[in-house]
């Protein structure tokens, strides 16, 4: 079993920036396949990024270049840098992990095995 707890959503103004964490328990966090998704109000979840076990990074193409996805094996957590932000990025953020490599599945929620909660970042203009 593996446990996630996001953390550091805020309010934020336009162009500020943020970093978002994720924290595994549980299983051994280094062969997790992880991703981060969003959901705004009366919307669909949306993927944004992913990282493999091995470090390896992607990004949905609307949002590459303002996100960076990372993590610490020895903290066991993933993180989520956001940069410039906007109105639009206003949404709850979910961390996902998976237990096998998903390949062109990774933006797809239902492919993963564990979600966190969730943490609330909320931009104004």
């Amino acid at each position: 079993q593996v446990q996630l707890v996001e953390s550091g959503g805020d309010a934020v103004q336009a162009g500020g920036s943020l970093r978002l964490s994720c924290a595994a328990s549980g299983s051994s966090f280094s062969i997790l396949h992880m991703s981060w998704f969003r959901q705004a109000p009366g919307k669909r979840r949306e993927w944004v990024a992913h990282i493999t076990a091995g470090g390896q990074t992607s990004y949905a193409d609307s949002l590459r270049g303002r996100f960076t996805i990372s993590k610490d094996n020895a903290k066991r957590t993933m993180y989520l840098e956001i940069d410039g932000l906007k109105p639009e990025d206003t949404a709850g953020y979910y961390c996902a992990a998976a237990l096998r490599q998903l390949g062109s599945l990774k933006s797809e929620a239902l492919n993963y095995n564990y979600w966190g909660q969730g943490t609330q970042v909320t931009v104004s203009s």
